[in-house]
């Protein structure tokens, strides 16, 4: 069954708020909804889950939907100024709710010039305001990364233009505005390392790169050697699956993985069956005019009706009931944040930042939704991909709930995971709402055409970082040939 069929034939949707179309929208931010935010009741306290036992966790299935390239201040900054979303939110939480964003900013060129952020809209060049045509991918390399941490994001050796300094609001990403306003936020997500998206996905899986800086193909080794999360969790006997739309990260770890692979049809067929596995990686699309990933030049609209689809799969599933959905992005993309990127623990720490594996991304959007999860909710705690390695670890595989454990510990990867914050901690022992409150089948406006061949230069006086080995994209030929080495056929 493909994800349409799935979303014709599913039961009626669980929401009960349905949200118009919206489609792009150059003015300020406008409510779309009529709820009366002196009707919302305070929230009770709640202990985590991680007060209780794993198994009485009321989490059973775990979704990770990890997406490219974008940072939190550019996509979900204007949480801040959305009146709903807060008002609602000192109603339940009290005064101190809040979210940290800066949207509007300014960063200084090579030329001593300021240049401010602005929204995304198409202008009089016909920049595309949902692929960002016109404009080069921003920088996002180990040596670019350093250089918008040092320097800012439009500096020398940044590999950036204007187009890194854009935002969207609420209108422009409609299905993210109702997963915000009724689920959880996590404004101090950061990408796992400094760097592109083959490591950070490895941070996921593994809670290393394997001391790779770029998107460094295991061709020669027939895959990495090292163990991943999936290894473990096989080994205790907890199902887990890479439900893939064309190329599969897991498989960067060689065909031994092939038996955790699957097709993105067969997720939604499992959530319509009731018969998912315990932990799902769903991947998006990487690559073509029409990729899902949210990676420039992939239309925004096609990354919103993805996580629409498999959101609505798995909260329309038998699942739902004692699931976790999270959806965020491997890294940062080049676009510009306001939060310094923090250390964390490291196996590869450093004193020479050219080679600290332990220097954390800038902030990337996240967004759990469950029905332990508190409703509008923003978790402030510092975390990264490694963090949901530490949820499993505790869900599944006897971890404590907090701290590092003892050395001789067998539950851990590596250093990051075994020190990370677990995000079990968001999620409600004493609290749970299966509804989801919106309608899940609200219209969305299709993808548009693709943009034409990438600019080869910027529009300042300075050079493209462009590191070795491919940094820009997931699905690059080489991947692809690489992929179909270790036996995927997309």
């Amino acid at each position: 069954m493909d994800r349409r069929s799935f979303i014709r034939n599913s039961a009626a949707t669980l929401g009960t708020a349905a949200v118009g179309a919206a489609g792009f929208s150059g003015k300020a931010e406008a409510s779309t909804r009529a709820a009366n935010t002196s009707t919302i009741r305070a929230f009770p306290k709640s202990r985590p889950i991680t007060d209780g036992v794993p198994g009485d966790s009321g989490i059973d299935t775990v979704v990770v939907v990890m997406m490219e390239n974008r940072s939190f201040d550019s996509y979900l900054g204007w949480l801040r100024n959305d009146g709903d979303y807060i008002n609602a939110g000192l109603s339940r939480y009290g005064f101190k709710f809040g979210v940290d964003s800066e949207q509007d900013q300014r960063f200084l060129d090579p030329d001593g010039v300021f240049h401010s952020t602005a929204h995304f809209k198409i202008n009089a060049a016909g920049s595309d305001p949902f692929r960002g045509c016109g404009h080069p991918d921003p920088g996002h390399g180990w040596n670019a990364g350093r250089a918008q941490r040092d320097q800012g994001f439009v500096a020398a050796s940044s590999g950036n233009d204007d187009f890194a300094l854009s935002f969207y609001r609420g209108n422009d990403l409609p299905f993210y505005r109702e997963l915000a306003h009724r689920f959880t936020v996590a404004d101090q997500w950061h990408a796992s390392i400094l760097g592109p998206t083959y490591p950070n996905r490895e941070y996921l899986l593994a809670g290393q790169s394997g001391g790779n800086k770029t998107n460094y193909l295991p061709i020669t080794e027939g895959g990495f050697q090292w163990m991943t999360i999936v290894d473990k969790l096989a080994y205790a006997g907890v199902s887990v699956i890479d439900y893939a739309s064309d190329l599969p990260p897991l498989l960067l770890w060689g065909n031994r993985m092939s038996p955790h692979v699957r097709t993105i049809d067969d997720y939604y067929t499992d959530c319509a069956a009731g018969t998912l596995p315990s932990v799902c990686f769903v991947d998006p699309s990487f690559g073509g005019d029409n990729r899902s990933d949210d990676h420039p030049h992939g239309d925004i609209r096609a990354g919103q009706k993805f996580v629409q689809d498999t959101f609505t799969a798995f909260a329309k599933s038998s699942h739902w009931n004692r699931g976790a959905f999270i959806v965020l992005y491997d890294e940062w993309g080049g676009f510009y944040d306001h939060v310094n990127p923090p250390h964390l623990p490291d196996d590869r720490r450093s004193a020479d930042d050219a080679n600290d594996f332990s220097q954390a991304g800038f902030r990337v959007p996240c967004m759990i939704a469950s029905p332990r999860v508190r409703p509008g909710w923003v978790d402030h705690h510092q975390y990264d991909h490694t963090s949901i390695l530490r949820f499993l670890e505790w869900r599944f595989l006897g971890a404590p709930a907090t701290g590092p454990g003892l050395d001789s510990d067998t539950w851990f990867l590596t250093l990051r995971d075994r020190f990370a914050r677990n995000l079990g901690r968001t999620f409600t022992l004493d609290y749970s709402n299966r509804e989801v409150g919106f309608d899940l089948n609200m219209a969305m406006a299709d993808p548009g055409g693709a943009c034409a061949p990438e600019p080869a230069a910027l529009s300042f006086d300075q050079t493209p970082v462009r590191e070795s080995n491919p940094e820009h994209s997931f699905a690059t030929p080489e991947a692809r040939e690489y992929f179909a080495s270790v036996g995927f056929k997309s």
